[in-house]
């Protein structure tokens, strides 16, 4: 039977790849993006709708009405603060036959809350960058320091300074921030799948250009230590579906080679590279979501295949700006 799969946040590399990814697997695909010239919007061979943002009072009564109204089999999201919004609407959604497959709000506040992610991977022993709030900074680390929202992605408002004097200026200008420590070295992205019973598939890839917090160039490679990281962090958190994690490998004399900075409740925005190393990723991400048991042996991957993202033009129009 057809799938109708509603992908939401079709404006970012996530959505937009997952849209795609899913169209190859033969499902019918309906497009959402709160933002009316999303890029996934325009996507050949999908049915695009304009959502209200997830923080928007309107957000639960026009996701209500666009699925009862489109009547998808699923929905899946790749905007983190609608996450909470659609954990609360698990309900009303398969009242109208759409399933959903979540984390627990104890895994989504872990994933979105960088001091909360912090604070749960330090209980965990998982190596984490050393991490405080603005009104902590007389407990900050020594040595170069990161500003950043707690609840910021994209690395939108990402500042590396020399002093906790800079630093708190900048948590003065940035709203709901904290400061880390900045921590060097390969930077990676672990590609995650989680099945209900918590067995997880790691593919690890480093991130070897990024620009905006987006790896355009990736290659996937292996690293048991890293791996052994990364299913802690997952194991601490709960986070269950499809995830990534980020964090960094450091030479030399460091205490923890890999440290776990962050990870995220969604596909990660170079997840293709785990499709192009021979990863049925979509494919049993999509068994999951169906209930049915997902297959780990289709998740094994071949290291050193680089992908390199790009930008294309999808369509040209003309007519006024809206």
């Amino acid at each position: 039977m057809l799938k109708r799969i509603l992908v939401t946040g079709v404006g970012g590399a996530p959505g937009f790849d997952l849209a795609r990814s899913l169209l190859r697997l033969d499902c019918k695909v309906l497009t959402a993006d709160a933002d009316p010239y999303a890029a996934g919007l325009l996507l050949a061979e999908t049915t695009a709708h304009v959502l209200p943002p997830a923080t928007d009072a309107g957000y639960r009564a026009g996701l209500l009405r666009l699925c009862a109204k489109a009547r998808p089999d699923a929905i899946l999201s790749t905007v983190e603060p609608e996450l909470p919004r659609l954990l609360a609407l698990r309900r009303p959604l398969a009242d109208l036959g759409v399933t959903t497959w979540l984390p627990e709000r104890d895994a989504i506040e872990a994933c979105g809350d960088k001091a909360r992610f912090a604070a749960v991977l330090t209980e965990h022993g998982v190596p984490t960058p050393r991490t405080v709030l603005p009104d902590e900074l007389d407990r900050a680390p020594d040595g170069l320091l990161v500003v950043k929202p707690r609840h910021g992605q994209g690395a939108k408002d990402v500042y590396v300074c020399r002093t906790s004097e800079q630093a708190r200026v900048l948590c003065e200008l940035i709203p709901a921030s904290i400061v880390q420590e900045h921590v060097t070295g390969r930077e990676f992205t672990a590609d995650c799948l989680v099945d209900q019973a918590g067995r997880a598939s790691v593919i690890l890839r480093y991130r070897l250009l990024v620009k905006g917090g987006l790896a355009f160039v990736s290659r996937t490679f292996t690293d048991p230590e890293a791996e052994q990281c990364v299913r802690a962090a997952l194991t601490a958190t709960g986070v269950t579906g499809a995830c990534c994690v980020q964090g960094f490998i450091r030479e030399g004399d460091s205490t923890s080679r890999v440290v776990i900075t962050e990870a995220n409740a969604r596909v990660g925005g170079g997840f293709p590279a785990a499709l192009a190393a021979g990863a049925d990723y979509v494919g049993q991400y999509l068994r999951g979501l169906f209930h049915q048991e997902v297959d780990h042996d289709q998740l094994t991957y071949k290291p050193d295949v680089i992908l390199t993202k790009y930008v294309e033009t999808l369509t040209t129009s003309e007519g006024k700006t809206q």
